[in-house]
């Protein structure tokens, strides 16, 4: 499972490497140091709540997407293990009823 701090350093990652910044230019636009920033990048600080909003006000996006689990490569991942676990419950299901059809259909020849 992936933790909160985790999702928010990957996210934060990316949001910034698509602004085109580098951490020291998202460190001075924000007004922080970029070892802080770095260091929550690989999750070993978490921002106070004024932090967070400040980052994604520089990052011109809204707080919460800091923290939404599905824009991150490992959210995508788990996305996409969810479904394709669906499908093959799906098929395993389908198969069964197939399959005891068949069988009752049998017994009452």
């Amino acid at each position: 499972m992936v933790s909160i701090r985790e999702i928010l350093a990957l996210n934060l990652k990316e949001y910034r490497r698509k602004k085109g910044f580098s951490q020291e230019k998202l460190a001075e636009k924000a007004g922080i140091s970029s070892n802080y920033l770095s260091m929550v990048e690989i999750s070993r600080k978490f921002p106070t709540p004024e932090m967070l909003d400040r980052l994604a006000h520089t990052l011109n996006i809204q707080t919460f997407q800091l923290f939404d689990p599905s824009t991150t490569p490992v959210g995508a991942l788990l996305h996409l293990e969810q479904v394709i676990i669906e499908n093959i419950e799906k098929v395993v299901r389908t198969t069964i009823k197939q399959a005891f059809s068949e069988e009752i259909k049998k017994s009452n020849l």
